[in-house]
């Protein structure tokens, strides 16, 4: 065995052994240790001897770097499908989707026929005052080509520095522009919010973020007011919502409910089991509420349609949501690395786990081809989305009541 392999044997062994103390080590009797340090041993040979074939016997030369940090990503992300080890720059993706804002030119792309294009610009955005328009294909980044497949390379390449200058080339109409901008704080809407009848709003939440509650409470204020008064009642569409702060998920709920259990959590560390309440305060002022979802609506999706739908301050039209009933935690780690671990089991106001099982709607109602549309400026129909068209039935046959006068 190469003395390389040997040193980490002994590490590997001292981080078992230290871990298995550090955990069990009060509830261990005079017998114990010696069992567990036998095990460590085993178990730390077995991973020696496979990492010593790996790397005299792989058909390609692989460093120990990489061994090891497959060797990390493997044991956390075996543990179950949404616990998983982020390098530096899957953790800072991760805090952006989180804190709702990064440092870029403000455009959202997606990767179409081999090509990535532009789906849109966000407005006021560096890239929306250059003139880029949805359709644009992003051909060149500070004059290097991007190479179809290469997405995530070319997100990487187009955040900076603030102030940062940087190039875009696209292709339009069979003719390459250049695009010179400067980079700034983008900030990411997650809500979009229009009218669906004089007095019913609409408001779509595409995930929640750290923002998405204040987001939320904004546009609501804004439609009121160009109502002129509270309005009569609003959807609230949930659908294809992937989930996202927990803590967002329970001030959205928050918003619509005067008092009681949002969810409870319980896992094995103290940080891992609590209990979210409401406080007094619906910005609604109790007009009647529709929750769309399907089986896109996950995680914090289901936390606010489960409290909604437990203190009936809600119905929930569309079909059964995804059943995500776990709370996982990013632990930062050296060297701008960190781990997404499952460390709660939550369950809604009335005690139930929707882990495999997901939210049953009130009003179960199947989807039409092609709804919801996924991106926040879609066009609503309110004809030939029938979970929409169904929602917007339950506002109007309910009798609006409000407790302040208008």
């Amino acid at each position: 065995m190469s003395l390389k392999i040997r040193a980490i044997l002994v590490v590997v062994i001292g981080v078992v052994m230290g871990v298995s103390l550090s955990v069990g080590g009060g509830l261990l009797d005079s017998s114990t240790p010696a069992s567990n340090e036998e095990l460590a041993w085993e178990q730390a040979q077995l991973f020696a001897e496979v990492l010593e074939h790996v790397k005299r016997e792989y058909v390609e030369p692989i460093d120990d770097a990489a061994l090891l940090e497959s060797a990390i990503r493997g044991m956390v992300n075996d543990l179950d499908p949404h616990s998983e080890y982020l390098d530096a720059g899957e953790y800072r993706d991760i805090r952006i989707s989180t804190t709702g804002s990064y440092t870029g030119v403000g455009i959202e792309v997606a990767e179409i026929d081999n090509a990535i294009r532009v789906i849109t610009p966000i407005g006021g955005s560096p890239a929306a005052r250059s003139g880029i328009k949805s359709g644009d294909e992003l051909v060149a980044i500070d004059g290097r080509a991007i190479e179809g497949g290469r997405l995530k390379d070319a997100l990487e390449r187009l955040r900076g520095h603030v102030g940062s200058k940087v190039t875009l080339s696209v292709l339009r109409d069979e003719t390459v522009i250049d695009h010179e901008m400067r980079r700034q704080m983008i900030r990411v809407a997650s809500v979009h919010q229009e009218f669906l009848s004089p007095s019913y709003g609409y408001v779509r939440v595409n995930q929640f973020s750290d923002n998405t509650a204040r987001e939320l409470s904004l546009a609501v204020d804004e439609l009121q007011q160009a109502y002129g008064g509270m309005l009569g009642g609003m959807v609230l569409d949930l659908r294809n919502n992937p989930g996202g702060v927990l803590d967002s998920a329970v001030e959205v709920s928050d918003l619509f409910l005067d008092a009681g259990i949002i969810v409870t959590a319980d896992g094995r560390s103290m940080e891992s089991r609590f209990t979210r309440s409401a406080h007094t305060g619906d910005i609604l002022d109790g007009a009647s509420m529709v929750v769309l979802v399907n089986g896109g609506s996950a995680s914090a999706s289901e936390i606010v349609a489960g409290a909604l739908q437990d203190h009936n301050r809600a119905t929930i039209v569309g079909t059964p949501t995804f059943g995500k009933g776990l709370v996982q935690t990013v632990m930062p780690l050296s060297k701008g690395r960190a781990i997404k671990l499952t460390t709660s089991r939550y369950y809604t106001p009335s005690g139930d786990s929707i882990h495999g099982v997901g939210i049953t709607p009130d009003v179960f109602m199947e989807e039409t081809p092609g709804f919801p549309d996924l991106s926040l400026s879609g066009i609503l129909d309110r004809e030939a989305d029938s979970q929409l068209a169904e929602a917007l039935q339950q506002l109007q046959s309910r009798a609006v009541m409000h407790s302040k006068a208008q």
